[in-house]
């Protein structure tokens, strides 16, 4: 085994000369003499490839801005804020190497950019496109609020951008599944250098960047008494409250098995956080942590790449499941971004192969791992974004983000009680679609959801439990419906809801079964609780043969759900149901 003894690790994109990606809204060369640029922060916590900084710094001054909004960070869990003033803190000081500055500034972002673009009489300000309801809500406040004044006869001018992944100008038209749009061969895009921008006046006040408790402190300022349960009771996991519900908790059970070479203090370590179990700080430090988890398979006598390797064991539940749990946060942050990490997996196996990449798949299975993550991501981020037009419903849907996952869902109705729907196997919310009015014109505000794994929302390389969709039920009534709702679950959903209302009743006024999956009998657990999920031979072999059949069967078993309109067994329900059974099957046929 190669050891490498690096002490500073260069990524490649800073080592070799190559060709610099444009994205569109840098494609111009023109200046912006005389003129101010904010630019907004949110989740792209970076300098380097960060297509808005460096279009933005063809003006003659460059303001960078973090606002801390309540709306925005109360769906932050402990762990994310955690990770969020970490990097603030990284970005302040690489902007200020480069002569610059970091803004933080308290309140709605409305307010608080107006406010600023008056200071300085900005005229543009540079954010992110956003497909999160919730933060789409947010920048559509910001760009009224800014109509509303003018600056030299009118408005500052708002220019969305965005990370391209691929070198394609038109992605609207999507094929309906992931696996149709990888025989596409798109090319993935390079990363953009990092901007460089003038100096802004220093007689700005620029904030500092919060302590953790005071940062929990200011986000508990508004909140009601309920709010505040509720918040509380997100932090506690589902395994902690059955096993307390269930009388057997034991402290020792609910502590991760980490590698005992963790317990000492390494050097330049990218487990910053108290808990150490993901990658963080600057994009710096991720990117040399990135570098230490794709040579996983060479050894290194670097003490900061032996305790990435030593956490990449730890987090290997399940083939390649180890990279979104080391690295996810720091993605959806934006502290690296998703082609950065393709083009430095990529370099590095080129690396390996002496300049060839294999056709027949890559030689690390680290480089697979992180590879397949980022463009898995991307690509449900692309059917967000275009989830308007590709979509087949009658009820507009909206995103919400949870774990740093995109869940599909809809909201209908605007008075009376509220309604949550939970599909069944293999489902997805359309799964309701003739049902949704018929329950909104009886006087009720309906929700349905899309649960992760399923139907258009995210797919993650993940460990799928039914305590992971209890927790993503109770997080979608605390941030989302934000009051108890009638809860109704079909099939597997039912078994969902069921262990929902078991683990958290405050959030749920009744409960609906229909045709109800699983074991719902309160004080009894499926499990027992492990971390081992390993399936045996004959369990893999068994849901490869039941995936064949279902695949040849399965409108014929649609129709007969259908009795009366067996028209409704359409094509477009047999593809959706086929694409999110065969994902689940190879969930159990990999783990």
């Amino acid at each position: 085994m190669a050891l490498l003894a690096l002490s500073h690790f260069i990524p490649h994109r800073l080592r070799r000369n190559h060709r610099r990606n444009q994205c569109r809204c840098c494609s111009s060369s023109a200046t912006n003499e005389g003129s101010t640029a904010v630019v907004w922060f949110k989740h792209d916590l970076r300098v380097d490839d960060h297509p808005g900084l460096l279009d933005a710094s063809k003006h003659s001054a460059v303001i960078p801005l973090y606002v801390l909004d309540r709306r925005i960070l109360s769906r932050y869990t402990t762990d994310t804020l955690e990770l969020a003033i970490l990097a603030l803190e990284e970005l302040r000081k690489t902007l200020k190497k480069q002569g610059s500055n970091l803004m933080l500034r308290y309140g709605n972002a409305e307010n608080v950019i107006a406010d600023l673009v008056k200071e300085v009489r900005a005229h543009s300000v540079f954010v992110e496109e956003e497909v999160e309801y919730h933060l789409c809500d947010v920048l559509d406040g910001v760009k009224k609020k800014l109509e509303g004044f003018s600056l030299s006869g009118e408005p500052p001018r708002i220019v969305f951008w965005r990370t391209p992944f691929y070198e394609s100008q038109n992605l609207t038209d999507l094929p309906q599944s992931w696996e149709e749009f990888k025989k596409l061969n798109l090319p993935i895009s390079l990363p953009v250098p990092a901007a460089r921008f003038s100096s802004p006046g220093s007689e700005l006040q620029w904030g500092s960047v919060p302590t953790l408790d005071d940062l929990k402190d200011y986000l508990k300022e508004s909140l009601c008494e309920k709010e505040n349960r509720w918040r509380e009771m997100a932090q506690a996991s589902a395994e902690r409250v059955l096993m307390e519900r269930l009388g057997n908790l034991k402290e020792s059970s609910m502590e991760p098995n980490v590698d005992g070479s963790l317990g000492k203090k390494v050097d330049n370590s990218a487990f910053v956080t108290n808990k150490r179990d993901t990658v963080g700080g600057g994009n710096e430090a991720v990117l040399n942590a990135l570098a230490g988890y794709l040579r996983y398979l060479e050894g290194t006598s670097r003490d900061d790449w032996q305790e990435v390797h030593a956490r990449l064991r730890d987090a290997e539940i399940r083939p390649g499941a180890s990279f979104f749990s080391l690295f996810g946060p720091v993605l959806h942050l934006g502290i690296v971004s998703r082609r950065s990490v393709h083009y430095e997996a990529i370099e590095y196996e080129k690396e390996r192969n002496a300049g060839f990449i294999s056709p027949f798949g890559y030689s690390a299975a680290t480089v697979s791992a992180a590879t397949d993550a980022v463009c898995s991501m991307e690509w449900y981020y692309l059917v967000a974004l275009n989830r308007e037009r590709i979509d087949e419903k009658r009820h507009a849907i909206r995103i919400w983000r949870w774990k740093g996952y995109l869940i599909q869902y809809t909201v209908v109705g605007n008075e009376g009680p509220a309604v949550l729907l939970v599909h069944g196997f293999g489902a997805f919310l359309e799964h309701y679609r003739d049902n949704v009015d018929n329950i909104v014109n009886s006087k009720n505000r309906v929700w349905t959801i899309t649960v992760l794994g399923f139907g258009k929302s995210e797919k993650p390389n993940i460990i799928y439990t039914e305590l992971l969709w209890a927790e993503l039920l109770r997080d979608f009534m605390i941030e989302v419906v934000g009051e108890p709702a009638h809860c109704v679950g079909n099939s597997i959903g039912g078994y969902f809801v069921a262990l929902m209302a078991f683990l958290w009743p405050a959030l749920v006024k009744s409960v609906v079964l229909v045709n109800s999956a699983g074991n719902v009998v309160p004080g009894y657990s499926p499990l027992p609780i492990s971390r081992e999920r390993r399936v045996p031979f004959g369990a893999q072999l068994g849901a490869r043969l039941l995936l064949f059949f279902l695949q040849i069967n399965v409108k014929k078993f649609l129709k007969d759900c259908y009795p009366v309109k067996p028209a409704r067994a359409d094509d477009f329900l047999v593809t959706e149901m086929l694409r999110a059974v065969s994902f689940l099957f190879f969930c159990i046929i990999d783990s």
